[in-house]
Formats: structure tokens, sequence, C-alpha cells
């Protein structure tokens, strides 16, 4: 499992430094709180995570469809502190 995590972390760390036009635009929004991009969170790089509202942002692309995907992910993040 140690494995995983660091290459989460690798992965994570290389996005941050090639962010798309999207992430981008995001970030320059009034969205209030503090986000931070390519956040770890348990098994998945979260594109923006803003720990004082409790909020995360991932993008979803998914051979299971969107709904199934988006299910998944959100079941594990519960729980999640």
């Amino acid at each position: 499992m140690v494995a995983r995590a660091q290459l989460l972390r690798d992965r994570a760390r290389e996005m941050r430094h090639a962010p798309t036009a999207s992430e981008e635009r995001l970030r320059g929004s009034r969205l209030g709180g503090a986000f931070r991009r390519q956040v770890v969170i348990g098994n998945y790089v979260a594109d923006f995570a803003a720990s004082s509202v409790r909020l995360v942002v991932l993008r979803v692309s998914s051979e299971l469809g969107v709904e199934e995907a988006v299910a998944k992910v959100a079941a594990a993040l519960v729980g999640v502190p």
C-alpha cells in the first residue's frame, strides 16, 4: 500500500505543475474557502479540495458511466477524515 500512496502523491505533484484550462478557470474563480489542487484523498486524487468547508471536486472519467463512477467515489470518500 505504501508504494501506491507514493505513486498517487507523485502523480498529484505532476498534475499540479500542468493544470488544464478548466482547472485554471476554477482556481481563478471566487468560490470562497482555501482550495488546494491535486490532493490525495484515500485512493483518489481530488482536482480541488477545500477542507474548511469539506468540499471535494473530482472530474470523473470512467467506462462505468458517470452515475456509477460518482457513486463509487462517493462511497469510498465517506468516512475519510
